[in-house]
């Protein structure tokens, strides 16, 4: 399951519903104290609530009220659920999705009292005729009286079949959002509420606020999340064993039934185990790590800045291995506050392309909070939320391009006196393909530079999409400083930001590629090399239309038809990280024999 989107009402300063739309990278963006750590607590007490639990001070003291609600909305949901034996249903058969087919998790917590309360609901599209709403609360007498009495000809077994049937002979279910409630001890809506709660992803908070013992902070917190990442991935394991306990437990609960009749016949009709299985977060407490550094001295002890080292190394390793395993295990969403905290630019540098990795394969998601411009800077614009508050003081998260110039004015972006160069370009991806590129030519020729180790250039994500504003509205201008913009020229569109960037009289210029697109300069050795698949790169688009990383996807599939083939974006990721570091200047000089590349790094360096 892959969250798509958090609301949060009445907590703490989000006294109204603030809601947020949350990608495989987020980054929240904003001055100290102006609400940013609470999104990600709030997700915390969601899921685990576990590094931050719910206190009664929780609840917006200016509300008046005690209740709370955190929402969660979820996309790429599980395929079946299976109620009991036998009884496997789908999330749309029971009408527990919303209009867009997402899944809307809420959960409201009363702080009255000093331990809050919790109660979970589904908010979804869910029949309210008379006579079939409320049917996940009715036990299977209940349903087979319903189907009797409406004359249907089903079978008399099996609660999500007989639901379906009485929904099927109804002429108008009178859909309409309503709120299920599924803690409750009311039949199937509890047992919905056990089936995704297994689904949910996996939630791992770092704050940046750390006590100093072996068992918390940056010590624990990491391996808690390892520990969690190596449940999930022998979770089948773990499932036959629950289905084995259960199995025995029936079974001792039927003999003790059986003896329980043999002394009084009236003494009970029914003995039935309800049986609910330990959740994830009980198999990882289940364990614990402690990290000793060098000569044996607990980690803990060291200095602030090797501790959180620890979340480079974690993420660095965790990104390695998502890319390496190729697997797809339960997802996983790291939420980090303030990661360039102690850190060392270099490392800040290292944990950035981290966090852009690990966001780029499947099953993984990451949040991150800073207020540092440097680190802002680093990160792709689409990712950017916006933290502000309005004239009431109440917070509001904000995205897209209207926002640009409230970020940097919020951050106090200003340039590095050593930069001589903007280079704007459309994604991160190419951000990693010019670093590469212009690596291999200057290892031929020390007069073209490097652009991922020249300090006077700095690269600009404009993002496709937002292009034209960032053009348009010329946001970098404050920053005296010319620009050079190079866009794909698969985007017809392009051609009018190339040409007001050319109109300017400050120095800045801007192309589109000859070729398609920036990956159809790759050699097709580099990509041998790096993945072990071979085909022909063409210049545009190939023969059926298909791009490199589609091609890329296809060849991979091919190689290894095992689960669906990687999408488009997954694959332009890896040929950024993977393909492009094995090329070299006689692989460019091949696939550029008229020196398009080397031209623009010319022109650059003559800037510089």
């Amino acid at each position: 399951m892959r969250l798509k989107s958090v609301a949060i009402k009445n907590f703490r300063c989000y006294r109204e519903e603030a809601t947020v739309q949350l990608d495989e990278l987020t980054t929240f963006v904003g001055k100290n104290d102006i609400g940013k750590s609470s999104v990600l607590e709030a997700l915390e007490i969601f899921f685990n609530n576990d590094v931050v639990k719910i206190e009664a001070g929780d609840a917006n003291v200016y509300s008046g009220d005690s209740r709370l609600s955190i929402t969660c909305e979820f996309s790429d949901l599980p395929a079946s659920l299976t109620l009991d034996a036998g009884a496997v249903t789908t999330l749309a058969d029971e009408h527990l999705l919303t209009a867009d087919g997402t899944l809307k998790i809420q959960k409201i917590y009363d702080c009255k009292t000093k331990t809050p309360s919790v109660e979970v609901f589904l908010v979804a599209h869910h029949p309210t005729a008379d006579g079939v709403a409320g049917l996940l609360d009715l036990k299977e007498k209940e349903l087979q009286a319903l189907i009797k009495a409406k004359g249907l000809a089903v079978q008399l077994k099996g609660n999500p079949g007989m639901r379906k049937a009485l929904w099927d002979a109804e002429a108008d279910l009178k859909i309409a959002e309503v709120t299920l409630a599924l803690t409750k001890p009311k039949e199937d809506s509890k047992r919905i509420w056990e089936q995704l709660e297994s689904h949910l992803p996996m939630f791992a908070l770092f704050q940046s606020d750390r006590s100093s013992r072996d068992s918390d902070g940056e010590v624990q917190t990491p391996m808690k999340a390892a520990v969690a990442a190596a449940i999930a991935e022998v979770q089948d394991e773990i499932d036959l064993i629950q289905k084995r306990v259960k199995e025995k437990a029936e079974e001792i609960a039927q003999s003790t039934h059986k003896a329980l009749k043999a002394i009084d016949p009236n003494l009970a009709k029914e003995l039935t185990p309800q049986f609910t299985p330990p959740t994830t977060a009980k198999w990882t407490g289940l364990f614990s790590v402690n990290m000793d550094t060098d000569d044996g001295i607990p980690l803990n002890k060291r200095g602030s800045g090797v501790r959180r080292l620890v979340l480079v190394s974690f993420f660095k390793a965790a990104a390695e291995r998502r890319m390496a395993s190729g697997g797809n295990t339960r997802s996983i969403i790291y939420a980090i506050e303030e990661p360039e905290t102690a850190q060392h630019p270099n490392n800040q540098k290292i944990l950035i392309e981290s966090f852009k990795a690990l966001a780029g394969e499947s099953g993984y998601q990451v949040l991150l909070t800073t207020h540092s411009p440097g680190f802002a800077a680093e990160l792709p614009t689409d990712s950017i939320r916006f933290v502000t508050r309005d004239a009431n003081d109440n917070p509001k998260i904000e995205a897209g391009v209207d926002v640009f110039a409230e970020v940097a004015q919020a951050l106090g972006v200003v340039a590095d006196s050593k930069v001589k160069v903007l280079l704007c370009v459309e994604g991160p991806t190419d951000v990693t393909a010019f670093k590469c590129l212009s690596r291999a030519l200057h290892l031929a020729d020390a007069t073209i530079p490097d652009l991922g180790n020249d300090g006077r250039v700095a690269f600009i994500v404009l993002g496709g999409s937002t292009l034209q504003h960032w053009v348009a509205g010329h946001y970098l201008k404050a920053l005296g400083r010319p620009e050079v913009h190079i866009y794909d020229s698969d985007v017809a569109t392009y051609g009018a930001s190339v040409a007001a960037v050319n109109l300017r009289t400050d120095g800045s210029w801007a192309l589109q590629t000859l070729k398609y697109e920036i990956e159809n300069y790759l050699h097709a050795d580099a990509i041998q090399e790096a993945f072990g698949v071979t085909f022909v790169v063409p210049d545009q688009r190939d023969a059926a239309g298909r791009a490199v990383p589609a091609l890329l996807s296809a060849a991979l599939f091919a190689s290894n038809p095992v689960g669906n083939p990687i999408s488009d974006g997954t694959a332009k990721k890896r040929l950024a990280n993977q393909a492009f570091p094995c090329m070299t200047a006689a692989r460019l000089q091949q696939r550029d024999p008229t020196g398009e590349v080397e031209g623009w790094l010319r022109k650059i360096g003559a800037m510089l």
